[in-house]
């Protein structure tokens, strides 16, 4: 064999490694077991940060909560489903000031009840279909239970999964910040809306 076989050889077998590598890469992700890892990380972090009922928090320790807590929500797919017909019809920078001022408000209200994070969680189903997943788990705090289900996708561009949706008790986030939108907007129109939630992010 000439070298240049031999080189042809080598070359041919790294480029069919690096082509079935990142196809195996991918598939890894988007299976059950890593996204029930993600959540499950996320949850200790929040524990270890919130410590002990009855715990004071710094400005910093607070800072820090609100972006574990809400790290991996995809707040544009979020304000998009809560705008509904009326996203589209926004430019660039009003799409981009929307999911700004969308974004503070749930960040804020995410410390609102910081004993929630303290419940024990049980995963009791996990079903992942292509680069979607529905999670489905049993929030306990003290002696009550409540159902807690993460819809989720997979953000091929940051090879990592995110929440688009939280449905607590049967109740979906999107979908009640849709009908609280969807509302003034047919009665006041966006303007209106766009003016009630810059001043609810300035609180």
């Amino acid at each position: 064999m000439t070298f240049l076989n031999k080189l042809y050889i080598v070359l041919l077998s790294a480029l069919l490694g690096l082509m079935f590598l990142s196809p195996t890469n991918s598939f890894a992700q988007l299976d059950s077991s890593t996204v029930r890892n993600l959540l499950e990380e996320r949850d200790d972090e929040i524990k270890d940060l919130l410590g002990p009922k009855g715990t004071e928090y710094t400005q910093e320790q607070r800072d820090k909560l609100k972006d574990i807590i809400n790290g991996i929500i995809d707040y544009r797919a979020m304000a998009q489903q809560a705008l509904q017909a009326t996203y589209d019809t926004l430019s660039t920078e009003q799409r981009s000031e929307f999911v700004d001022l969308f974004s503070t408000i749930i960040r804020d209200q995410s410390l609102n009840k910081l004993d929630i994070y303290r419940a024990d969680v049980k995963y009791e189903q996990i079903n992942v279909e292509d680069s979607s997943a529905t999670v489905k788990t049993l929030a306990q705090l003290e002696k009550v239970r409540t159902p807690v289900s993460y819809e989720m996708k997979f953000n091929g561009k940051n090879d990592q999964w995110v929440v688009t949706d939280i449905i607590i008790d049967d109740v979906s986030t999107a979908g009640s910040y849709q009908r609280q939108f969807q509302n003034i907007i047919r009665k006041k129109g966006y303007d209106s809306l766009l003016e009630t939630l810059r001043k609810r992010a300035a609180k």
